[in-house]
């Protein structure tokens, strides 16, 4: 299931948020490190890589060391621009 432009971070699975967190937490990592830092299932992590994609939240990027692999990393651009709609003052709270 495909997620819509409308879905955020909140709106995804506890196996999604921790990949973006273990991301987060230590820059770009291959599908493999990301595997070993979360403890979840290599199939878990496919389909959360493919949800927080799908959001714009995580790019995939070749890993020169391994062609044969991707390397994850969130994408900082996307994720400045929800934290400023998110942070924007409240003009009718007043």
């Amino acid at each position: 299931m495909a997620g819509t432009e409308e879905e955020g971070l909140d709106d995804l699975p506890p196996s999604a948020k921790l990949v973006f967190k273990v991301l987060e937490y230590n820059g770009s990592l291959t599908q493999k490190g990301i595997v070993e830092e979360s403890m979840l299932s290599a199939r878990t992590v496919r389909y959360a890589l493919e949800r927080l994609e799908d959001i714009g939240v995580v790019d995939e990027d070749v890993y020169f060391a391994d062609a044969r692999q991707n390397l994850y990393q969130l994408n900082e651009a996307e994720l400045a621009k929800d934290g400023a709609d998110a942070e924007a003052p409240c003009v009718e709270c007043d």
